[in-house]
């Protein structure tokens, strides 16, 4: 059976930070949905390239060399092994695609690791 999906609706049903959702899935992908305050960990993910795509709020991913902003409507891809840290100075609703079995917090183990997500 086809799903609609409408993103907000399930983004409004939880408010913690840095514990991604399962929005969806498709082609050994997770959709996830996340609500970020703060700065998370540095990281990378060997083997997966992952998508930020901004709901709402503003987002900056920091990286050794630069940071990059995404506003509402936005999308990073940070391609696999490159080491990152996502930043959020107030709420942000994000969006991300990364394959199945991604761990949040990549090569950094610690107590942000969500290694069992929630379908919602």
């Amino acid at each position: 059976m086809l799903e609609k999906i409408n993103a907000a609706e399930k983004l409004s049903l939880f408010s913690d930070y840095w514990n991604p959702r399962i929005a969806g899935e498709l082609n050994g992908q997770h959709v996830k949905l996340v609500k970020l305050k703060g700065a998370f960990v540095w990281h990378k993910h060997d083997d997966e390239d992952g998508l930020f795509y901004v709901v709402a709020g503003i987002l900056k991913i920091e990286f050794r060399d630069q940071t990059v902003e995404l506003k509402p409507n936005e999308f990073l891809i940070v391609p696999r092994g490159v080491e990152h840290r996502p930043v959020a100075d107030q709420e942000v609703s994000l969006m991300l695609f990364e394959p199945a079995g991604t761990l949040n917090t990549g090569d950094t183990k610690g107590e942000l690791t969500k290694e069992h997500l929630e379908k919602i």
